[in-house]
């Protein structure tokens, strides 16, 4: 089966990181039509209009219904808005999975972690919508509505039914902001109640953080607030490596997209030493996505095979390898068929 896919190849490392996936995704054999556009207004700061997104890139993946994308930079205390949060909101891609999973042969402080996290992607403090009252004062607003609450906790709940996972932790700060995350909690309590199969617990958001680094093994599926998701993620992407080696995807009910969180290595970029792990585990997502479970884990297999023989892995990771000599790792392991 042909697919149509947007390619948003980010920026930095991000053109070199998306052709090495490219590379990988063909010689597995999947038909895809890659249809490759900048994500950004004029492919930098916002447009003469003020818009940060390209509104092409916005319709291509409107069309075709998915796309993957490469790591985008965001300024810092001023400069234009996050590309990566617009094409969020205004796709309304509400739900963000990330998969948290020690690679075989990687060294990590922890093993046999395997967290699911979901982040509700769309409303909370990381929406962005803050203005100066007065002069030396800043407000930000924390929005949280019942509606946003339920539809990603379905989304939680639905996807760990699916993959048989067996518990869910909704993380909060309850206890203080008793009539935002209060709202968010109840929400969540109602969907639960819809699952019996699945045990269900909350947590404080920072006792989660201690807990998360005392004992992963402890937890299943997290879900979680925009912020709390945004900084938990990070946080449990440090116990198995980093985020260079976890996969992301941005998900609604009307399409994805699927991208490597990291940053753009402005320092490496162009030098061949990038690592494509995290696109390349992200178009696993985008496979399972589209519905080609065989080539997704046959891809998965060759390359949890390169990260088990350490031969052929970049530098980041304690290899000596490229891009294309890692690449090439890939493909050269690629199983004819996965049992």
């Amino acid at each position: 089966m042909r697919h149509k896919v947007t390619l948003l190849p980010g920026e930095g490392i991000g053109t070199e990181v998306s052709r090495a996936t490219r590379r990988i995704l063909e010689a597995a054999g999947v038909q895809i039509d890659w249809e490759e556009i900048d994500a950004r207004a004029n492919g930098c700061g916002p447009s003469d209009t003020g818009q940060v997104l390209n509104q092409t890139a916005v319709e291509s993946v409107r069309r075709n219904g998915v796309a993957l994308k490469g790591p985008m930079a965001t300024a810092i205390a001023g400069g234009a808005p996050s590309v990566n949060v617009a094409l969020r909101k205004t796709l309304d891609l509400y739900a963000n999975l990330r998969l948290v999973k020690n690679l075989p042969g990687l060294k990590s402080r922890f093993e046999n972690v395997d967290v699911v996290i979901v982040r509700e992607n769309t409303e909370d403090l990381y929406s962005g919508l803050e203005h100066e009252v007065v002069p030396g004062v800043v407000e930000s607003l924390k929005i949280i509505t019942e509606r946003a609450s339920t539809r990603i906790a379905r989304f939680a709940f639905t996807h760990a039914k699916k993959e048989g996972r067996k518990k869910i932790h909704a993380i909060h700060k309850a206890n203080i902001m008793k009539l935002s995350d209060g709202l968010f909690l109840r929400s969540i309590r109602a969907v639960a109640a819809e699952f019996p199969e699945i045990e269900y617990k909350e947590m404080i958001v920072d006792n989660a953080c201690m807990q998360i680094v005392l004992n992963p093994q402890q937890f299943d599926v997290l879900l979680l607030p925009n912020l709390y998701g945004d900084v938990m993620s990070d946080l449990a992407a440090g116990l198995v490596g980093g985020l260079g080696v976890v996969p992301s995807g941005n998900i609604g009910d009307n399409g994805a997209i699927f991208e490597a969180v990291h940053g753009t290595a402005p320092d490496i970029a162009g030098k061949g030493l990038a690592n494509p792990t995290a696109l390349l585990m992200s178009s696993i997502l985008m496979l399972d996505y589209l519905g080609e479970r065989s080539a997704a884990r046959r891809i998965e297999t060759a390359l949890e095979t390169v990260y088990r023989e350490a031969k052929h892995t970049t530098h980041d990771v304690g290899g000596n390898a490229g891009t294309d000599q890692f690449t090439e790792a890939v493909i050269a392991a690629l199983p004819l068929r996965v049992s």
